[in-house]
């Protein structure tokens, strides 16, 4: 298809073996690692230091992003919002610069790829459960089952045997949404851009580019809070 013509990585031979998408996203995952990687030595070199840097500089930057994930985590989800920052702040970074690496030309983003999203939204997918029954135990089941101690037992066989397909189902479609969410509206941005900037090469494809940057974030917080949202209710509990 002509959506995988001309890519950078064609030069660079282990890379250019690999579908698009795989290897965009080695890429990403590379540049992500030197930052976590510069980020760390910076931090460390900073020692006990608080007062931030007068000028703009890379801890200043590294410090800020994480200080932002940080602090939508913690507002969505609460006290135990750092338990999950690992996993949130790897998903956002991640499809955050796969998405902004759709505007650089000579570049596929993984997520304009199904595979991808839909390998990122297992992952939360299985993490749900996996927090779920870690937190619960086999208590967790009754997420989907409806049990009310104020009726007769026949009812709540009857009310568990309809509730329990249709929660099953829910959570089925929870990777399916989020995965096909983040594949359309990433694939829809760039092909806009694409043909805009065939038809028009000057000026207009930048207001596109801008579009695109706005749809970057937007979905990336529309996925991580999705996926925080997901996390929270799987470790809730039920108030007495």
């Amino acid at each position: 298809m002509g959506h995988e013509s001309f890519t950078w990585v064609s030069y660079i031979p282990f890379l250019k073996t690999l579908p698009a998408h795989v290897s965009n996203a080695i890429i990403v995952s590379i540049i992500l690692l030197i930052i976590v990687i510069l980020g760390y030595k910076q931090v460390k070199k900073a020692g006990d230091q608080i007062i931030p840097d007068e000028k703009l500089t890379f801890r200043n930057i590294v410090e800020l992003l994480v200080e932002g994930i940080h602090s939508f985590v913690i507002d969505t989800m609460g006290p135990r919002g750092p338990e999950f920052m690992l996993i949130i702040g790897t998903l956002a970074l991640f499809i955050l610069f796969n998405n902004m690496s759709g505007l650089v030309p000579g570049f596929l983003p993984a997520t304009d790829n199904v595979n991808t999203t839909f390998a990122c939204s297992l992952t939360v997918f299985v993490l749900t459960h996996f927090y779920g029954i870690r937190e619960h135990g086999i208590k967790y089941l009754k997420h989907f089952i409806f049990i009310s101690p104020g009726m007769p037992w026949f009812a709540n066989v009857i009310l568990s045997m309809l509730m329990c397909p249709i929660e099953l189902i829910s959570h089925i479609a929870r990777p399916m949404s989020l995965g096909i969410r983040l594949f359309g509206n990433i694939t829809g941005d760039h092909l806009v851009t694409a043909i805009f900037f065939g038809l028009v090469p000057l000026l207009i494809p930048v207001i596109f580019m801008f579009l695109g940057l706005f749809v970057a974030f937007v979905q990336t917080f529309v996925f991580s809070l999705l996926s925080m949202v997901y996390f929270a209710g799987a470790i809730a509990h039920e108030e007495h």
